[in-house]
């Protein structure tokens, strides 16, 4: 089932503000308009949360945290954390560190914004890398990103010139 197809029934939308037999007739009203759409299970919460109204809406970032806090002992996210303070490139490429940079900083427990994500990335760079991209103090980091693959191919084809000659 489409979202369109659900949005025919004309659900009603919840603000969580409501007594509990209100709770529990919106949540009937919902499981009726799932049943008679024949909408599949892996659809119903998707669609559900499209219902919901509320001061706080949930975001991925949101949805995200609780499911670890539920799911992942603290032991392995604070060992996730620590790893990811300790990151650095090492002889993974470029591209390699940046991917365990992502996921590893979905650990780390403290708010990130993008010129901090920047210098985090920066200074875990190999030292040859680092010295081409320091000096542009870029703080995008979707644009260090790319510069520094840049300049990780370009080092790569210099030094392939250097030893044909």
């Amino acid at each position: 089932m489409e979202l369109g197809g659900f949005f025919e029934a004309s659900p009603a939308k919840f603000n969580g503000k409501t007594s509990l037999d209100v709770a529990d007739q919106w949540l009937k009203d919902m499981e009726r308009i799932f049943d008679a759409k024949i909408c599949p299970e892996e659809s119903r919460l998707a669609f559900a949360l499209h219902m919901l109204t509320r001061e706080k809406p949930v975001t991925w970032e949101a949805f995200r945290r609780k499911f670890l806090s539920e799911y992942l002992l603290d032991s392995v996210r604070y060992a996730n954390e620590v790893e990811f303070l300790q990151l650095t490139q090492g002889n993974k490429s470029v591209a390699e560190y940046v991917e365990k940079f992502q996921h590893l900083g979905c650990f780390y427990t403290m708010p990130l914004d993008e010129e901090w994500r920047c210098r985090k990335l920066q200074n875990g760079l190999r030292g040859d890398i680092c010295l081409m991209v320091a000096p542009l103090y870029i703080k995008d980091f979707a644009a260090l990103v790319e510069k520094a693959r840049v300049m990780e191919r370009m080092k790569v084809e210099v030094e392939a010139q250097h030893s044909q000659q």
